[in-house]
């Protein structure tokens, strides 16, 4: 039996005219996960990211941090693991115009917007410009699933994503409903890890949403959400 460990992204540049990019502290925690793992000797059969450049800048900081005192092998890249659009979800149910977020209240109605939008999405009410149905960015993670369990059953293995395959990934294994996975997603923090345990016919959910490598004083006001 082996470990699948799901990492979400670094903090990204929310706010941003490019948010597909890490901050310094989303650098700084996905360098610091990498030490986390160096720390413990975690070794990883197989990395799987996805395409976004926030996913390649995580990974390259994961494995800065891993240094080569614990090897790892180059990345399988897929889209299956790339984050929905998040602005074409809210333009489906907010078609005027949209504030940047600037205070705490614009970033609070932002992402109640999102989770209306969200769920809109994932019921199948709303087809958010440039976007795949719902059914079928579910069927990319389940994709990503079932791969490791054909080729890594008995291997630990790194996913690096974002919040939004990695909670469809739980919603899977526990067969939440979309309201639960939602909450999933919304909850969860950057660099956080999420770990199933695999065998060649499940994946079963160990840990979730958890900054092990931020706790201590030294790091735990590193921990971000968006």
């Amino acid at each position: 039996m082996g470990t699948l460990y799901l990492a979400r992204h670094g903090q990204a540049s929310f706010g941003a005219d490019d948010y597909d990019q890490l901050s310094p502290l989303g650098t700084q925690q996905s360098r610091r996960l990498g030490e986390y793992f160096r720390e413990r000797e975690q070794r990883f059969g197989a990395v799987l990211t996805g395409t976004l450049k926030r996913h390649q800048q995580t990974w390259a900081g994961i494995a800065d941090g891993m240094r080569q005192d614990v090897p790892a092998p180059g990345p399988f890249v897929t889209p299956d693991l790339n984050e929905f659009d998040a602005e074409a979800i809210i333009r489906a149910v907010h078609p005027g115009p949209l504030r940047k977020p600037e205070t705490a209240a614009d970033v609070r109605a932002h992402f109640r917007l999102l989770r209306d939008g969200l769920l809109a999405w994932m019921q199948g009410r709303t087809a958010p410009s440039g976007m795949m149905a719902y059914t079928a960015f579910r069927a990319g993670v389940a994709r990503v699933l079932d791969r490791v369990r054909a080729e890594h059953a008995d291997d630990d293995v790194l996913i690096v994503s974002s919040g939004g395959p990695i909670s469809t990934a739980i919603g899977l294994v526990l067969g939440t409903a979309h309201e639960a996975t939602i909450d999933l997603n919304m909850r969860m923090r950057n660099s956080a890890v999420t770990e199933f345990a695999v065998t060649p016919k499940r994946h079963t959910l160990i840990t979730y949403n958890t900054l092990p490598h931020l706790d201590t004083p030294a790091h735990r006001a590193w921990a971000t959400h968006a």
